[in-house]
């Protein structure tokens, strides 16, 4: 098995894996969607009452929106998560009561009118936990309109809920094999020409009478327009009875493997523990097996 790093951005990867199989790619899939954690809000807390500034005007603890909206809102924002640091609730010393190795505590303290978002939220704490995406947008307060929080952040995983879910975008597809015979075209400028002219992502070009791939024939979707085009201009083949000049499958051996992080964390820090989770998984298995008599 080996992988190629095509292109590696801190929010995105997007990498070659060769000489595998499906079933191993989907299990990747499935780990980097369910396994991998990260911190989120599971616990807000609003202050009811009057809420009072420097000044000493006051305002209503209230907002245009039921609190519940605003906390599933809050649960929606990407937390810093670095896995180094913390540890699940549950595998805590603290026994699940919440201390600085299992929790990020945040405090919103906003006056209306204005926008309230998500870079409102400060750390109760050290400042490498605030939040990166600032602009998401929370709720709007009107005049007199105030909203004091207080919210706690733990790890999860996607497999608990969607807001302890790192990654987006998770995907793969088959590496596309395109074959060409120029040997079965008779009248190669009209029937290559169309063939080059449908192709969406302009991977088919012209060179020295004879139809060939460009670099980009990983950008190929396979839609299969190039052989439509074939097909029904059969007439230019020279032999009708022949197969058609262009074929194009997906190699079941290789993959073209991409995922995005909603900025949590690093796309190489998720990538690398989908690895380690997976080859902690592997290590098991051969212990139970070698157990077996």
């Amino acid at each position: 098995m080996k992988f190629k790093i095509q292109e590696l951005t801190d929010y995105s990867m997007k990498f070659v894996i060769t000489d595998t199989t499906p079933s191993f790619v989907n299990t990747m899939r499935r780990v980097l969607v369910a396994e991998v954690p990260k911190m989120a809000i599971e616990d807000v807390e609003f202050h009811l009452g009057p809420i009072r500034d420097n000044a000493g005007k006051e305002y209503q603890s209230v907002s245009p929106l039921f609190d519940e909206i605003i906390a599933h809102r809050l649960g929606l924002i990407p937390i810093p998560s670095d896995l180094k640091l913390f540890n699940s609730r549950e595998t805590c010393k603290c026994k699940g009561e919440g201390c600085p190795n299992c929790t990020i505590m945040y405090n919103l303290n906003k006056k209306g009118p204005c926008t309230v978002y998500s870079g409102d939220l400060e750390p109760l704490g050290d400042s490498k936990f605030s939040i990166k995406e600032d602009l998401i947008p929370l709720v709007k307060l009107d005049k007199d309109q105030a909203l004091l929080i207080y919210a706690t952040a733990q790890l999860g995983n996607g497999k608990m809920h969607v807001k302890w879910q790192p990654t987006s975008g998770v995907g793969y597809k088959y590496y596309p094999q395109i074959e060409i015979d120029n040997k079965l075209f008779k009248n190669t400028d009209d029937l290559m020409d169309k063939c080059v002219e449908i192709c969406p992502k302009n991977i088919l070009e012209i060179k020295a009478k004879k139809l060939v791939t460009r670099d980009n024939v990983e950008d190929c979707i396979m839609c299969n327009s190039c052989i439509e085009v074939c097909a029904a201009h059969k007439k230019f083949i020279s032999d009708k009875s022949a197969e058609l000049p262009l074929t194009i499958k997906g190699d079941d051996t290789k993959f073209i493997f991409t995922f995005e992080t909603d900025t949590s964390m690093t796309a190489k820090e998720a990538f690398a523990y989908t690895l380690k989770f997976l080859e902690g998984k592997f290590n098991n298995f051969r212990e139970q097996v070698s157990k077996l008599k």
